[in-house]
């Protein structure tokens, strides 16, 4: 059996003439069942294969039994398929050719050998070549080996992204295959994956569980285990991202052994993460990819992984983008793929400009890139790259250029976003800061429009539309919302005819198109974004800076239509601060009842290294690495004095409560901690929308005399049982579940109050691998994506629960967020490490107050201002209310 494959789809395929019926005694008949044991024990094929070519060539030249030298084609492509299973390609290919060339006499025999390498051809980078030799091969085929030939030709397809197509010949053959287990099993598997690019996901899971039972029955395990292995892929291509984590993990299981095959199912994994965001989780799969598949020598995958990992690293703002790009590039050339080099030469191109000074050659070499881009049909990335471009002369002071770049681009049918922002760019570089803030909220106005979120069906954020608009009349909008003195413009037009035109590589991977389209429209969307606070902050107006930050977060949280910011409240219980920042400059906006004001707050670098140094010194200081940590209240002294000096939070609201919007790094500090924090209800949130849409406290459940409190105990902690029962004394009718993940996932659905007492574990470049360890097991933060409902709030007595990675803000990934994300309306949970005796502490004082009526946040602030123990903050609205005080 052979498998072609190439990343990004993991079609099936092989080569076997059929098996049994003929006289065993024959060299053919031998020749034959080394074709058919291929598939099942590949090593004992590869000898028997060479048992009978070696027999064959030694019968003397002349000899009347022409069955002797039609044996030698048969050997070689047996010995092919066994070098293929075993993961030489290269191998195969030689073999495959030199039965084609060897058996020249029996035209049958080289119909089958090219049926063979039509997908080791298509695999290695040239799915078209394979098309062309399926054509050869079919002249000189009949029967049932005519319908294998349509599953091998399927896999090209596949490869083509003519998935229609592939669907078309699968059904054609798998009538025909009711006697061969292989190559049914092998024709739903790669229907089922076809199913899978056309988004017909019911189908393709019906195609592949089918494959998994007619090859298990058959023996056939390695069929079975790619059938397996593209489960994941069906389940994240759908959205079923935590179906896909476990279909992975299990998956991962049974392809250990052969690493090929696992590098190109994690290949598949990542492209679907990518395709939902998930760029953290994406990046890690793709690191261990590349390695996998260089070792296998699957040449056309690895081109392509390198360059899917490349753009990700880019997005995430790694520094190997470049040379993940080079290599990527160096691979597409040496493969003859060049619709696929500008591409990597675009993310080489700005891994450059996020590193280096810009020059005029480097300005010279995006045009170039922009014009390849264009000629390869990579239309949103062209355009992408245009205004990348212009925003490069503007850096160098060629304002003229700028100005023709930035009109080519407004002229051109580029998504609305990026006219818009071209369009905005133009009217600031003519000084006109109001009108570029308008045509900038239009574009988000557009982007923002109510429809699938990103990580849905591949029309999400289209990305460009069939008219131009040339004006700033056409461009800027008819419906403006009046915010304090700024009208920002809203349109009335949502990119109905936005569509989908990323490049495509004849000889590339299928669905990468998708993929990338959808990366370049969220990148796109999210400059966009930036560029809007950018322009409000020059503005100064408050509450404009507010209102673009807010549609920023409402942007990347993917939750269009859900801004409701009519104006500022009249009266709030307390005081907000959303910390904003437009590159190394950081304001704050301050919103009291009827006031909101803008300050600068320096340098957001200096910040977020003062908020890792402060974690650092808490860490060593809860673990008492050290008797004290000097320099941790050094650093709370300057962050506080950066952050809120002048007062930033008035003095006439003593002791009144504060919600934190952090960005970037700072949603990791300890903020309770702050000297002008210290002893106030302070919250930390995504977003400032819901409190300002929402500003009284949250009302208590229906009974709010006995709320629903569940309290767990993991493993691993002298003190854990301890807590619990401290949990369960402060509240009638509280219940403990068993530390088992059911149990836990079960309480989840009825529980007001969840306290889990266990150790946790924040995972920083995957974010959903967040867990909580339970007896038998860890709860992953992917495990909480499925919840239907989840309680009011969480509380993580665990280390780290806290930690939250921000690629940009409003995404804040980990534990606490996922929690919030599925509904919950507060987590308190701990930033850093704590003994687990200072835990039991802070939990007994705190769960009484929470009892009394005090809202999550006064009850932390009190608990930790008697116990001394500092780590944990309070996430959502930290004003929420279990009873009545």
């Amino acid at each position: 059996m052979d498998s072609g494959r190439a990343y990004g789809v993991r079609p099936w395929a092989s080569g076997q003439h059929g098996g049994g019926g003929e006289d065993t005694t024959t060299l053919v008949a031998r020749a034959e069942r080394a074709v058919w044991l291929s598939g099942t024990d590949p090593e004992l094929a590869e000898s028997e294969a060479r048992t009978v070519l070696a027999e064959a060539r030694a019968v003397p030249s002349g000899t009347p039994d022409p069955r002797h030298a039609e044996a030698v084609p048969v050997a070689l492509r047996a010995a092919a398929l066994a070098a293929r299973e075993l993961g030489d390609i290269d191998l195969a290919l030689e073999r495959l050719e030199q039965a084609v060339s060897e058996g020249a006499a029996f035209p049958s025999r080289v119909a089958q050998a090219r049926m063979s390498l039509v997908t080791v051809v298509a695999e290695l980078g040239d799915p078209e070549g394979g098309l062309r030799l399926a054509e050869l091969a079919e002249r000189d085929l009949t029967g049932t080996d005519l319908a294998r030939l349509d599953v091998q030709r399927s896999a090209a397809l596949i490869l083509l992204g003519r998935f229609g197509d592939a669907v078309r010949h699968c059904d054609r053959a798998l009538g025909m295959l009711d006697g061969d287990p292989r190559f049914h099993a092998g024709g739903l598997l790669n229907r089922g994956v076809a199913h899978t690019y056309l988004e017909d996901f019911d189908r393709a899971e019906t195609d592949l569980s089918a494959c998994v039972r007619i090859a298990r029955t058959a023996g056939l395990d390695h069929l079975a285990m790619l059938a397996e292995g593209n489960l994941p892929f069906v389940a994240a291509r759908r959205g079923d991202i935590p179906g896909a984590f476990e279909r992975y993990r299990a998956a991962e299981g049974t392809l250990f052994g052969y690493p090929e095959r696992l590098a190109v199912m994690r290949t598949d994994f990542a492209q679907a993460l990518v395709a939902a965001r998930r760029l953290g989780e994406a990046r890690t799969l793709l690191a261990r990819v590349v390695a996998d598949l260089a070792a296998s020598g699957a040449q056309a995958g690895l081109a392509d992984a390198w360059l899917l990992l490349a753009q990700v690293e880019l997005l995430t703002g790694a520094a190997d983008a470049r040379g993940s790009a080079e290599a990527a590039r160096s691979e597409l050339i040496r493969q003859g793929r060049t619709a696929r080099v500008p591409l990597a030469t675009e993310v080489v191109l700005r891994a450059r400009l996020a590193r280096e000074q810009p020059n005029r050659d480097l300005l010279d070499e995006l045009l170039a890139c922009v014009g390849d881009l264009e000629n390869g049909g990579c239309l949103s990335e062209a355009a992408a790259l245009r205004l990348t471009a212009a925003e490069t002369a503007l850096r160098l002071g060629e304002r003229r250029m700028a100005h023709a770049q930035l009109g080519i681009l407004i002229a051109s049918p580029a998504r609305t976003m990026v006219r818009q922002h071209a369009l905005a760019t133009r009217l600031h570089l003519d000084g006109d800061v109001r009108g570029a803030l308008a045509a900038a909220w239009s574009g988000l106005a557009a982007t923002l429009a109510p429809g699938p979120p990103m990580g849905g069906s591949p029309s999400a954020l289209g990305s460009a539309d069939t008219t131009s608009q040339s004006t700033a009349t056409q461009s800027t909008a008819t419906q403006g919302t009046t915010i304090q003195g700024t009208t920002i413009q809203g349109s009335a037009d949502h990119d109905a005819g936005d569509r989908d035109t990323a490049c495509h590589d004849p000889a590339g991977p299928a669905g990468t198109s998708a993929v990338e389209a959808r990366a370049y429209a969220a990148r796109a969307a999210e400059d966009l974004a930036g560029f809007c606070v950018r322009l409000a902050l020059e503005t100064g107006d408050p509450w404009t800076v507010l209102t673009c930050s807010e549609r920023w977060r409402e942007l990347v949280r993917e939750t269009p239509g859900r801004l409701r910011l009519e104006g500022l409240p009249a009266e709030t219980k307390g005081t907000l601060v959303e910390l904003v920042r437009d590159g190394d400059r950081l304001a704050a906006v301050l919103v009291t009842a009827g006031h909101c004001v803008l300050r600068p707050c320096g340098s957001y670098s200096a910040a977020a290294e003062a908020t890792v140094r402060v974690r650092y010194a808490l860490r060593r200081r809860n673990l008492r690495d050290v008797q004290a940590e000097s320099g941790l209240e050094c650093d709370l002294a300057m962050l506080d004095h950066q952050l809120f000096d002048r007062p930033l939070i008035p003095a006439d609201v003593p002791g009144g409560p504060v919600v934190i919007v952090p960005t970037g790094t700072l949603h990791t500090l300890p903020w309770p901690l702050l000297p002008s924090l210290r002893g106030r209800p302070v919250s930390v949130a995504e977003n400032a929308s819901s409190w300002l849409a929402d500003p009284e406290p949250s009302s208590p459940p229906e009974n709010p005399e006995n709320p629903v409190v569940v309290a767990v105990a993991g493993p691993g902690l002298e003190n854990a049982e301890a807590e619990v029962e401290a949990v369960v004394r402060s509240h009638p009718g509280a219940i403990r579940v068993n530390a088992a993940k059911a149990a836990v996932l079960d309480a989840l659905g009825h529980a007001d109050v969840l306290h889990v007492a266990a150790h946790g574990t924040f995972s920083p470049r995957s974010p959903l691998l967040s867990r909580i360890t339970l007896d038998d097991g860890p709860l992953m933060a992917y495990d909480l994506i499925r919840l239907g409902r989840a309680p009011r709030l969480v509380i993580l007595s665990a280390c780290d629960a806290g930690m939250a990675h921000a690629p940009v803000d409003g995404a804040v990934l980990g534990l606490a967020g996922t929690f919030l994300d599925r509904g919950a309306r507060c987590v308190i949970a701990g930033v850093v490490p704590v003994r687990d005796d200072e835990a039991l502490a802070l939990m007994t004082a705190l769960h009484p107050l929470l009892r009394e009526g005090r809202t999550p946040a006064e009850a932390l602030a009190l608990a930790s201002g008697t116990t001394g123990v500092a780590g944990f903050v309070c996430f959502g609205r930290g004003d929420l209310r279990l009873s009545a005080p």
